[in-house]
């Protein structure tokens, strides 16, 4: 009896939790378009740059293949015995999954799972997804710091600064945690009547202190992450030179790690709150609000056309799973004399 009931209430934890992300992202799309002139924000996108625009599409690609080449180095590190195709494949299905599943970290959960499939390295695979996301967000944070020292000045909120202070006290925190062996130990206690789910998450742990062996590998990881970090503001800057707007780069600079933080909270694929970020950010320094809101909301629509791209993989991949088997069991039939 307990074993039917267990999924059908799983089932209604996934639905309710899917609505609560729709209704958190739509409702504030909603908020944020209340708050523009529509009239304004159409002229503007109407008068785009398409030459721009295109640019700036293609520098978006570029960005996920720098990220790709970070994970993939990781994975070296760790001797994972993983073949180049596969981490491009489940790379790329793990951006199709961002788009809905919740929280920026969702396609993290679907690599995990697809490169563990019938592998014997779980935690190392586990722990490897763990030290990309990490070195991303060190990438993050070095980014909005140096650019915040640097200009300073000209940054018109205090709240600003403040931010990004709290995301480097996140990221010294978690960095402490999952490479001090004390530390960890100690956060795992609330695991010791539970010693399977102790032990699997103390063999990640290890794996992941592998990587003080790989300094090298490590360090160049973060260099990827802060040089993904400064062409991705790039690529916000062209979306708004292609809308006419004239801000200067370092703003983007300082702004642009700090949405990739935002949109880690629950949402779809961060929609709704990476706009409601940029309309407020990007408003301190003279940038109307529906133009910041353009800004994002084509931001995300070359999300969206990566996104496919692990879509139509998928797509392929599942089909392929499927037409083998049948294709097995055709050869299994008697042959007729």
């Amino acid at each position: 009896m307990n074993k039917k009931i267990q999924p059908a209430k799983k089932k209604k934890n996934n639905v309710f939790s899917l609505l609560l992300r729709l209704a958190l992202s739509f409702g504030l799309l909603a908020w944020v378009f209340s708050k523009i002139d529509m009239n304004h924000t159409w002229e503007v996108i109407r008068s785009a740059d398409v030459g721009l625009l295109s640019w700036a599409a293609v520098v978006f690609l570029g960005i996920n293949f720098i990220i790709l080449l970070r994970w993939f180095i990781v994975i070296r590190a760790l001797d994972l015995k993983l073949s180049l195709g596969t981490v491009i494949k489940w790379f790329f299905i793990g951006l199709a999954c961002n788009l809905f599943l919740p929280t920026s970290v969702g396609g993290d959960v679907i690599k995990t799972i697809g490169l563990s499939s019938g592998s014997k390295e779980k935690p190392k695979i586990l722990a490897s997804v763990v030290l990309d996301r990490l070195s991303g967000f060190a990438g993050v944070v070095i980014v909005a710091s140096v650019m915040f020292v640097v200009g300073y000045r000209f940054i018109p909120d205090q709240s600003v600064g403040f931010s990004i202070l709290v995301m480097m006290i996140v990221s010294l925190a978690l960095t402490s945690v999952l490479f001090s062996h004390r530390i960890f130990s100690f956060f795992c206690r609330v695991f010791n009547r539970l010693p399977k789910i102790k032990d699997a998450v103390m063999s990640v742990h290890y794996n992941i202190v592998l990587m003080k062996e790989h300094a090298v590998a490590g360090v160049t990881s973060v260099a990827l992450s802060v040089l993904a970090q400064i062409i991705l503001a790039y690529c916000c800057f062209v979306i708004a030179k292609a809308l006419h707007q004239d801000v200067d780069f370092f703003y983007f600079m300082i702004f642009s790690p700090m949405i990739c933080v935002v949109t880690s909270l629950p949402s779809i694929g961060g929609l709704g709150v990476r706009e409601m970020g940029w309309a407020y950010l990007l408003s301190k320094v003279g940038v109307a609000q529906g133009v910041a809101v353009s800004i994002s909301l084509i931001n995300f629509v070359f999300m969206v056309g990566v996104g496919l791209i692990g879509g139509v993989i998928y797509v392929v991949t599942l089909f392929n799973r499927r037409v083998q088997p049948d294709q097995a069991r055709l050869d299994a039939r008697p042959k007729k004399a």
